[in-house]
């Protein structure tokens, strides 16, 4: 698993996080920000955190894996 994308992300105080049709809108004080990912990416929130996982070890899901976790911190 990737060194980066196996990394949870912590959402802060005062920010919403919405995910929906592969679109992840994030939003705070001091605006709002949107990326797509990836099918075969899995994008979910649990526990205050966001996390990034992979359908499989296919060389195209592993390299979106890391930059998908990293795009959206």
């Amino acid at each position: 698993m990737s060194r980066i994308g196996k990394l949870p992300i912590k959402i802060p105080a005062g920010v919403t996080v919405d995910i929906k049709n592969a679109v992840v809108t994030v939003k705070g004080p001091k605006g709002e920000l949107k990326t797509n990912y990836q099918s075969g990416i899995t994008v979910k929130i649990e526990d205050n955190e966001i996390i990034v996982t992979r359908a499989s070890d296919e060389k195209n899901h592993r390299s979106f894996h890391g930059l998908t976790r990293a795009l959206i911190a």
